[in-house]
């Protein structure tokens, strides 16, 4: 009998079978690095651009031009799409799967200040089957091992048994909705930090999670809280 790692979540803590275990027989492929066309669409309709431009007396977001415009005018956009589940408007995370995975490449952005500090973070083994580095398919189905795009809201801290302390996600969008199921979470791992990128010249692969190193994940943790946008793009 085969359990499914949803069936480990017990008293709304996770507890996880691994992100990174025994990878099981190869799945294929479910979707292409294109998002449908529906998402691209309904996020793109609403930019409030006072957010980028810094009108109204508010700060530049990222003043130094350091994240794909694309990517931060979607998730600006996905704060106030989603705005019902994102009450906490002060910060909000940004991956950009476009990019290397031994780039800095998830974003945390400041929105009362404009700045932005960047950090690692790892992409599904089915997103990269050949481990170039680079996350070429995603998918939101059950063991596809891929990671998923969209927008993201933090679930609050929690603790499983193989990864230990992580950040629970809630998807929000149908091409990620299934992140609770799937036990998609933010965690250390040791193919994240970096002397295995040192050794390896890119980070691991986990299985959907966004892997960060061991370093980054506690005060990641504490910042990301509950109530936060996380918004994966490619």
């Amino acid at each position: 009998m085969r359990l499914s790692r949803r069936g480990l979540v017990l008293g709304g803590s996770l507890a996880l079978a691994g992100c990174a275990a025994v990878p099981r027989a190869p799945v294929p492929a479910l979707a292409t690095a294109a998002v449908p066309a529906p998402v691209v669409a309904e996020v793109a309709a609403v930019v409030p651009r006072m957010e980028v431009l810094g009108d109204v007396g508010r700060p530049v977001v990222d003043p130094r031009g350091e994240i794909r415009k694309v990517l931060l005018d979607r998730a600006l956009a996905a704060l106030d799409i989603h705005h019902h589940r994102l009450p906490h408007r002060d910060r909000m995370y940004l991956v950009d799967f476009r990019k290397f995975s031994g780039e800095a490449r998830l974003y945390e952005v400041d929105i009362a200040t404009g700045q932005v500090t960047t950090f690692r973070t790892t992409h599904g083994r089915g997103s990269d089957p050949a481990h170039t580095g680079f996350a070429q398919r995603f998918s939101n189905e059950p063991d596809s091992h891929m990671s998923s795009v969209g927008a993201y809201a933090t679930a609050g801290a929690s603790w499983g048994p193989q990864q230990g302390p992580n950040v629970l996600l809630d998807g929000l969008e149908y091409t990620n909705d299934l992140a609770r199921e799937r036990a998609i979470i933010v965690h250390g791992a040791d193919y994240a930090d970096p002397d295995f990128l040192a050794r390896e010249g890119k980070l691991g692969r986990s299985y959907g999670c966004f892997s960060v190193a061991h370093a980054d994940l506690e005060p990641l943790r504490q910042r990301m809280g509950e109530g936060r946008l996380l918004f994966a793009w490619s």
